[in-house]
């Protein structure tokens, strides 16, 4: 994700629809919430509460040498105390399982929104932030429900009960607290907005870092390839890690200069306290005791404006990490169903292409795909060649609507790919990449992964049909073996035999075969060559292919160049007139 520009970061100051959006995701634990309130109050009348009770016990106890005083006063103030401690502990359980509850739904919306976004999408942005945005940010908001959102509350309500006390007390030395909290306001202000860069410094490193780590784990085979190991790790160290810790450091020497600060405001604050009291006391104007009461509220009265303080740090990353992931949750999904989208039926596989011109940005000048016109019927082998960029895999990604045509009209039985749900579409589709992603779980939970409520045994049948069940049974523990991230126990031919395997076993009327055999040895090949006749037959088929031997019994064969198609015919027939394709074929 790109970084935050200065006028988002205006934004963070307070964003109300920000904070709007991030109270939805509370409602629906609003009993906690309030149960949480009503702690909360408990727990600051009993901290607003302590200083009365022991200059009480000193007053009438331990000035008038009578313990059954002192010991009530030990008593009461012990009891609210444990009540006042009791009902935090309740306080931040509550907040806890409301902040989990929250985040789960959050995390809940952003995974289902990113799934549904466009290839386009995850081709700009880097996996490692998105990864940052649903971890980090999220942790943020979770930490600020269970410590800030009642805890402010609380703070508050303590705040305002020290400073009508102390005002009904004695005015003359509230007065003198007043005085310095003017000093502390303006060290606040200060702090503000040096905390307030740091911050998003320290957001903006973490979430580099991320993607750094993401690319650097992804790329490690081919980094240990060509010797890169040193050279990642100097652009990690010297770079993302140092400026992390850079901007860390540079988040925690603002935080160390601040807090230290309100401590010394505070023990000033103390200081004229005892001496305009103290004062007061020698000329008889007021109790030593009332004083006593005083310099014990003092520390109250600046303990939540520490905490108060404190909290607007996170209170800075919960605006920033809200902004960026309710910017992320509001991004359009750019393939979406139409309102009024229809269930695709049981189709036969009649594919047309009628007029079809795409580019990849409305705005850009290049075309990716220019006035495709291509007709084919139900169960027919279409081989689509031509050079790297000539526009073959767009084609097919046009079919599976993982892209909207820009001008004309994709159609499979006469009806337009754009007016029905995408779910009914691509159920009925299958699709063999040429770089096989495989997730995590056992053999037989990759192949069952295009139809779910397969039986093992179907499973068993698809892999021995497409010559997979040899070797799987060779494996450790058969089709029960995990075949870990990205199946790195695998060959590339192995993992190949799966997806063909997942593609039987799924039975789609649509099969797209996407450079399905350019990782897969010759020896290999023509263990498969039996299993994709059984594969492709009946079926409406899609084949791109750099080796043309593997599509010449193709029923038609489409060339492409530069976005457009200039040949089309069997293979015999493309032979015949000499051209592109057969230039092709004999260079290979």
């Amino acid at each position: 994700m790109a970084a935050i520009t200065t006028e988002e970061q205006d934004r963070l100051e307070f964003d109300w629809d920000v904070t709007k959006r991030l109270a939805s995701y509370l409602t629906p634990n609003k009993t906690r919430i309030y149960w949480a309130l009503a702690a909360s109050v408990l727990s600051a009348a009993a901290s607003v509460a302590g200083p009365p009770i022991v200059s009480w016990a000193i007053d009438q106890g331990v000035h008038t040498r009578n313990l059954t005083v002192v010991g009530a006063g030990v008593l009461a103030y012990l009891i609210t105390q444990g009540l006042g401690a009791l009902a935090f502990r309740v306080q931040i359980r509550l907040m806890a399982v409301t902040g989990q509850r929250a985040i789960q739904a959050l995390r809940n919306d952003l995974f289902s929104h990113l799934q549904h976004m466009s290839l386009s999408f995850f081709a700009k942005y880097e996996t490692g932030r998105l990864i940052a945005r649903i971890i980090n940010d999220v942790n943020t908001l979770r930490e600020a429900i269970t410590w800030a959102v009642v805890g402010t509350f609380r703070d508050l309500l303590s705040l305002i009960g020290v400073v009508i006390t102390m005002i009904l007390i004695n005015l003359p030395l509230t007065l003198v607290s007043f005085g310095v909290l003017a000093i502390l306001i303006f060290v606040a202000n200060i702090w503000r907005i040096y905390a307030r860069k740091t911050y998003l410094a320290v957001v903006e490193t973490n979430a580099k870092v991320n993607a750094e780590l993401a690319e650097a784990f992804n790329g490690v085979r081919v980094t240990q390839a060509f010797n890169r190991q040193a050279y990642n790790y100097d652009r990690f160290a010297t770079t993302f890690n140092y400026n992390n810790r850079a901007s860390n450091i540079r988040a925690t020497l603002v935080a160390s200069l601040f807090f230290p600060s309100i401590e010394l405001i505070g023990g000033v604050a103390t200081g004229l306290l005892i001496y305009v009291g103290g004062t007061l006391v020698l000329q008889q104007e007021l109790s030593i005791f009332t004083l006593l009461t005083f310099v014990l509220y003092v520390d109250q009265f600046f303990q939540p404006i520490r905490m108060l303080a404190q909290r607007y740090n996170l209170f800075q990353s919960v605006m920033a990490a809200g902004y960026k992931l309710f910017h992320l949750l509001d991004r359009p999904i750019e393939i979406s169903d139409r309102a009024d989208a229809a269930l695709l039926p049981q189709i036969e596989g009649h594919v047309t292409f009628d007029q079809v011109s795409f580019t990849y940005e409305e705005e850009s000048d290049t075309v990716v795909l220019n006035d495709i016109n291509l007709d084919v019927p139900a169960g027919t082998t279409v081989a689509l060649v031509g050079h790297t960029g000539a526009g073959k895999s767009t084609l097919v990604k046009l079919l599976m609507r993982f892209y909207d045509v820009t001008e004309g009209a994709v159609k499979i039985d006469g009806v337009d790919v754009r007016v029905v749900t995408q779910n009914s579409l691509r159920s009925q589709m299958g699709v063999v990449l040429q770089e096989t992603y495989l997730f995590s779980g056992t053999v037989m939970d990759n192949i069952r992964y295009g139809r779910l409520n397969a039986s093992d045994a179907e499973v068993i049948d698809a892999a021995k049909a497409v010559g997979a069940h040899d070797f799987i049974t060779a494996l450790e523990n058969g089709y029960h073996t995990e075949v870990r991230e990205g199946g790195s126990l695998l060959s590339q031919g192995q993992k190949q035999l799966l997806a063909f395997a997942r593609a039987l076993l799924a039975d789609p009327r649509i099969l797209i075969l996407d450079e399905a055999t350019s990782n897969i040895d010759t020896q290999t090949e023509k263990v498969i060559q039996t299993a994709l006749g059984r594969l492709l037959e009946g079926r409406t088929s899609f084949v791109i292919a750099h080796r043309l031997s593997t599509i010449v019994n193709s029923n038609l064969i489409v060339v492409m160049d530069h976005g457009k198609v200039i040949e089309q015919g069997s293979h015999q027939e493309l032979l015949a007139r000499n051209g592109a394709y057969a230039g092709m074929y004999t260079m290979a």
